[in-house]
């Protein structure tokens, strides 16, 4: 064990959880997200919420963060040059030839990060297999260069065709562009993905350095008001794959951070799944400005090998993660044709609903959560006490406009965000062949205990498990992120025995590179292998785990197809008469952390019950309901109730009864009856 402090930024409010060794307790916080310094909200979490003498002792800092999302969504980075191969300066532009949404006529592809006239190219050329077609011609990359001083780049990415076989040539640029005093920062495909796709590596290697200085700035400045508030560990970020890196390692390697945020409730789902032995789960995180759902499944979260941003590909490991603009700050609005939208536009953490009374005039979800009741009081995180007044007033033009009273307009707000909600959960999981209706549901978040029972009840499931310190889970899980890196390399060849000795070969190369760029990684590291393989003739691959024996893939080319056909059959219901090919090696390290316990935070004034008039969308109308306190629940509680905490509110509808767990958490069950 050991003690550690993780904070987690989000779009309304930024959340701190820590976990103290000496005393075995933990404690959490939750205060206004500052958008335009997200690191002003980090640094007043834990100087309001840690004592000094936890901050001083702590071995890490564990952050997730949405900068480099942000800085992709609001086009705001660094101004980028691209250096590539003779003939494919408009690799970035022609995409994959396809339209994203075929039958939209109004589509246009996003423009690209880097325009036109900033991409450039060198004479050369390297085959698929690594060998020299055409040599560099240094001139041509000195004639770029002095293109993209006169347009005062930032930095500058270099994507070279088939340079993940051999980045000689790449290398070489990078020398040329420091010889001839090029200061700026340098992105070489080579170092960020070592698959092919040109595209899809050309725009990741773009990201990179789009991202780069601003992801930089960002850690450096925490980094150091962390050290200005007494703290002496470790500081790490997670990566859009699960697991963290040091704040070095994300400097160098941006692009894997962009999922930062989210991926970090994903992981506190895993270990949750792990405890209780649940074998399927969907996360409904709620928070102010988005919905995010994940599937976890035998204790792991589902991982892509390619992400995608506002129609840009990023190819690096990714938990499959969907998210949606709807959270307690979107907007209820009435659109073109009449009809009411909740979302995606957000009153964000400034100036938030109008309940927030901080100046808010536009209905957002949680005001019309407050004027039903479902927050029970209102007494919120952060001092926030609704005022259920200015909810009605700013629902009331909304109601007008649909010549409805306000508590109908406010019920349909809840039912039409529910219903989005309840689409993206069943996008993640019936896309894997698994219905929902049979899996658990784990809500987290500020407003995910707000809509669980809304949420099982629009997917038929019958339980819900919240867990503690549910409103600052992703924080929690944070706490748990075991340092990772990866590397992948393109190898295609038929499945032999051969192959199998030519794929360890790779894993030597790819281990130690591995290892090189990070310090924190230790001989104790584990070592986990994927093999991408398909059917020949085919375009796409299915990623296979393989036991190492002695961090080496001691199976057969037989005993590797075997599995790749059980994982063809689970996936497409069949198998095929077809040779067998490698598509690319992936090699992962994985240095664990220190274990720590499940605690839940101390039951400090907890209060008596209290009964309030809420809404029920079972019983379709005002009934009274009991405002219990989570850490007053010593038996089941039927209800319906209001459970508050100090983080966030569960909303437990009439037809549900929740009770406590073996660690701690809520169990909540749907009436058969019902």
């Amino acid at each position: 064990m050991a003690t550690r402090i993780g904070v987690d930024i989000g779009g309304t409010f930024t959340d701190l959880v820590y976990y103290d060794e000496e005393t075995g307790e933990t404690g959490e916080g939750k205060v206004p997200t500052v958008p335009h310094a997200p690191d002003e909200g980090v640094v007043a979490a834990i100087s309001q919420h840690v004592p000094q003498s936890v901050i001083e002792r702590a071995e890490y800092f564990l952050h997730g963060t949405t900068v480099g999302l942000n800085a992709l969504l609001e086009r705001r980075g660094a101004k980028v040059g691209l250096i590539t191969t003779e003939g494919f300066r408009d690799v970035l532009e022609i995409r994959r030839g396809d339209r994203a949404e075929m039958y939209n006529l109004f589509w246009r592809q996003p423009e690209p990060l880097v325009p036109r006239h900033r991409r450039l190219e060198a004479i050369e050329r390297i085959k698929a297999d690594g060998t020299v077609h055409k040599p560099l011609d240094e001139a041509s990359v000195h004639a770029a260069l002095e293109v993209l001083q006169a347009e005062r780049v930032d930095s500058i990415a270099v994507c070279l065709i088939s340079a993940y076989a051999n980045p000689a040539h790449e290398l070489r640029i990078a020398e040329i562009l420091a010889e001839a005093g090029f200061t700026g920062g340098v992105s070489l495909s080579h170092r960020i993905s070592g698959e092919y796709r040109e595209y899809e590596r050309t725009s990741t290697t773009v990201i990179d350095a789009f991202v780069r200085a601003r992801m930089s700035h960002y850690l450096k400045r925490l980094d150091g008001r962390l050290r200005d508030l007494g703290f002496k560990g470790t500081s790490l970020i997670t990566r859009s794959g699960g697991g963290s890196m040091t704040f070095a390692e994300a400097e160098d390697r941006p692009f894997e951070t962009i999922m930062s945020g989210p991926v970090a409730g994903a992981q506190g789902a895993s270990e949750i799944a792990q405890r209780l032995g649940i074998e399927a789960l969907v996360t409904a995180d709620v928070g102010g400005t988005s919905f995010d759902t994940a599937l976890i499944v035998g204790g792991k979260p589902q991982v892509l090998y390619e992400g995608e941003i506002e129609g840009m590909p990023i190819q690096t490991p990714w938990v499959d993660v969907r998210s949606i603009g709807s959270g307690g700050g979107s907007i209820a609005h009435i659109d073109v044709g009449g009809l009411m939208k909740v979302g995606p536009r957000s009153a964000g953490a400034v100036p938030g609903p109008a309940a927030y009374g901080k100046g808010g005039t536009e209905p957002a979800m949680t005001d019309a959560a407050a004027f039903l009741g479902m927050l029970g009081p209102g007494r919120l995180a952060s001092g926030i006490t609704l005022d259920i007044a200015k909810a009605k007033t700013a629902l009331a033009p909304v109601a007008a406009s649909i010549g409805q009273e306000v508590e109908a307009t406010a019920v349909g707000v809840l039912r039409i965000a529910s219903a989005a909600m309840a689409n993206a959960m069943r996008e993640v999981s019936v896309e894997q062949g698994l219905d929902p209706r049979g899996m658990v549901l784990l809500p987290f978040g500020g407003a995910g205990p707000l809509m669980a029972t809304l949420l099982a009840d629009e997917l038929q499931m019958k339980r819900i498990v919240v867990p503690p310190l549910a409103g600052n889970f992703s924080a929690w899980g944070l706490l748990g992120a075991d340092m990772v890196q990866s590397a992948a390399r393109t190898r295609i060849m038929d499945l032999d025995d051969a192959a199998i000795a030519m794929v360890n070969k790779t894993l030597d190369d790819l281990f130690a590179g591995i290892a090189q760029r990070s310090e924190h990684l230790t001989e104790a590291a584990e070592r986990s292998v994927r093999l991408d393989l398909r059917y020949k003739g085919q375009e796409h691959w299915l990623s296979i785990e393989l036991p190492l024996e002695e961090g080496r893939i001691g199976l057969g080319a037989a005993s590797v197809r075997e599995a790749f056909s059980a994982e063809y059959r689970r996936s497409f219901g069949g198998t095929m008469d077809e040779a067998v090919e490698i598509v690319s090696i992936r090699a992962t390290l994985r240095q664990g952390l220190p274990r720590r316990e499940q605690a839940a935070v101390a039951a400090v004034g907890a209060g008596a019950e209290e009964t309030f008039s809420a809404y029920s969308f079972d019983k379709k109308g005002r009934v009274p309901f009991r405002v219990v306190p989570r850490a007053a629940i010593a038996a089941p509680v039927n209800g319906p109730a209001v459970i508050t905490e100090s983080t966030t509110t569960l909303y437990l509808d009439a037809a549900w009864t929740a009770d406590v767990g073996k660690q701690g958490e809520l169990v909540l069950t749907r009436s058969e009856a019902n």
